[in-house]
């Protein structure tokens, strides 16, 4: 008998009611005769057996018959906690129905509505008031080969902003996503909130908020919570991997900056979105022609999104011998205040100063277009239809084929759509967003706008670093996983008006990236694990799949 319920077989399998009720172990009516003779599970189910494909049916038909997506998630969560291999099953053979779903666009209203939905608890809440006691809380929970730890403040939700303790909702999509698009198994999985408080006024006269009513912890006190965290995580869990998930602006540059050379850590607002874009911006020259060298990029918004595409882009340029400064200057941002130019930069914060390039200072968009005239316009701004008409047009004037990226989340935040994209661009523009969009027809074609959605990395990335033990994430593993990204984009796919592969192939894109991130381990001396024979076949090896194990073989 299968002795153990962990990939490292760290504990007796449990028997009974305790095993129906282990999610990780719970096969429900799936459960085989002999399995419930021995494992004491006579009379506790119902007499007829089930295959996992038979329950898969079951479920999805319940799912349907949902009338609003929110349910749909609720429906979804309830799943997992009581099968959890059901719902990775589920989720792998409709990714592309149920990825919107589990995460954005309806994971921001489920964290919106957090607490009124809230039916079970799933991972750790640790709060300021849990100094001095972090590592005991850790240890509370059930896995003790916890691998991949993903954490937020809850302070810049999507683009929903402060959600305090509600913000529980991101860990959580993110990790599922980790298991379902790139086989990391569940058990290795933890979802963290760091509550130290909200500012959002709503949640603080909620007499029903769940989190901790008082306002947000800044300064020493915050850096104090964030550090034993992080010091705590590493010891109990030793060899983790360490996701930093919508903090804000401030705290997230700060973070990285702190960890990334002290754990294995990375920041996927920063990273992981910087990443996915350049991949697409490197796919979408395919489509418009011109090197990389050559192209003008203007973001609509200067945080931690914006910043770091731009960072990546630029490492891109350097690699390819493009001068540091030089390459900077492709890369020019509006903020909330207008353009960023040399005679701002005294009152910029840090990460924002590389970019304040020598030029006349301009308020607002469409001047900044006439006078820069971007091939690339990113948004990341939350300001949903700044890409209007007049915006589209310009760029369109400029360009033969302007790639234009609407990348705030969720849909409700989008700069602009893709039907006003297409339609306005007269057919020509390359267009991406970050929530999924649907097809538009446009002169008898039919143009599939590509989703520049993070799922495409941080999987791939997490899995290739966590493969051979990475010591760090690095800058290096996002570059070479956004190569291998743009690469993986067909030539049919191209056709289509797609930047990204189709969702279908999500497994097959994660793998690719992990081998990607894990030679570039190799290449570093970062990994801590000998190189095997061949990368690929050891990372598929390990990947989880959503099938049931035999508790009597």
């Amino acid at each position: 008998m299968r002795n153990s319920i962990s990939p490292n077989g760290e504990r007796p399998l449990p028997r009974g009611m305790a095993l129906i009720t282990n999610s990780l172990l719970n096969k429900g009516t799936a459960f085989s005769e002999e399995e419930r003779d021995a494992l004491g599970l006579r009379g506790l189910l119902p007499p007829r057996i089930f295959t996992i494909e038979e329950q898969a049916e079951r479920a999805l038909m319940n799912l349907r018959r949902k009338t609003t997506d929110l349910e749909k998630y609720i429906f979804l969560t309830m799943l997992q906690q009581r099968n959890e291999t059901l719902f990775f099953h589920l989720l792998h053979d409709h990714l592309e129905e149920m990825m919107p779903i589990i995460y954005t666009p309806t994971v921001g209203q489920a964290c919106l509505e957090f607490g009124s939905i809230f039916r079970r608890p799933r991972g750790l809440y640790i709060t300021a008031d849990d100094r001095g006691k972090m590592r005991e809380i850790l240890r509370h929970w059930p896995n003790a080969g916890v691998r991949m730890i993903v954490v937020t403040d809850g302070e810049r939700i999507l683009g929903l902003g402060d959600l305090g303790a509600y913000g529980m909702g991101i860990p959580i999509g993110k990790l599922s996503l980790y298991t379902a698009c790139a086989g990391l198994h569940p058990y290795y999985c933890l979802p963290v909130v760091l509550d130290v408080g909200t500012n959002n006024e709503t949640l603080l006269k909620d007499p029903f908020y769940i989190g901790l009513n008082r306002r947000r912890l800044r300064g020493p006190e915050y850096q104090a919570v964030t550090t034993e965290f992080m010091e705590a995580a590493q010891d109990v869990f030793p060899g983790c991997m360490i996701q930093f998930e919508d903090f804000g602006n401030e705290n997230a540059f700060h973070l990285l900056e702190t960890w990334r050379t002290k754990a294995c850590t990375f920041n996927d607002d920063i990273q992981g979105t910087a990443a996915v874009a350049v991949a697409g911006v490197l796919a979408a020259l395919r489509l418009s022609g011109g090197t990389a060298a050559s192209q003008r990029l203007l973001f609509m918004g200067a945080g931690e999104a914006g910043l770091g595409i731009a960072n990546l882009f630029v490492e891109h340029l350097v690699s390819m011998g493009v001068a540091p400064d030089a390459a900077r200057q492709s890369c020019w941002f509006l903020d909330s205040k207008g353009l960023l130019v040399a005679s701002r930069r005294e009152d910029l914060v840090a990460h924002k100063r590389p970019y304040a390039h020598e030029a006349a200072f301009l308020r607002d968009l469409p001047d900044a277009i006439r006078t820069i005239r971007p091939t690339v316009l990113i948004g990341v701004c939350g300001t949903p239809g700044v890409f209007n008409e007049e915006v589209i047009r310009l760029m369109a004037d400029f360009n033969d084929r302007p790639v234009i990226f609407a990348l705030s989340n969720p849909t409700s935040r989008a700069e602009c759509t893709s039907t006003e994209a297409i339609a306005m661009s007269g057919g020509r523009a390359i267009f991406a967003s970050g929530s999924p969009m649907p097809p538009v027809d446009h002169d008898g074609r039919r143009i599939v706008p590509g989703q520049g959605n993070n799922v495409y990395i941080f999987p791939g990335v997490g899995l290739g670093a966590l493969a051979f033990q990475s010591r760090h994430v690095t800058d290096a593993m996002f570059l070479a996983a956004a190569r291998e990204l743009a690469a993986l984009v067909t030539d049919g796919e191209l056709a289509e008006g797609r930047i990204y592969p189709k969702l279908q192939r999500i497994r097959e894109v994660s793998l690719a990236i992990a081998v990607a991130v894990a030679r570039e381990a190799f290449r570093s001396g970062l990994a801590q694990e000998p190189q095997p024979e061949s990368i690929e076949e050891e990372i598929r090896k390990r990947m989880f799949r959503a099938d049931y194990a035999d508790y009597t073989a």
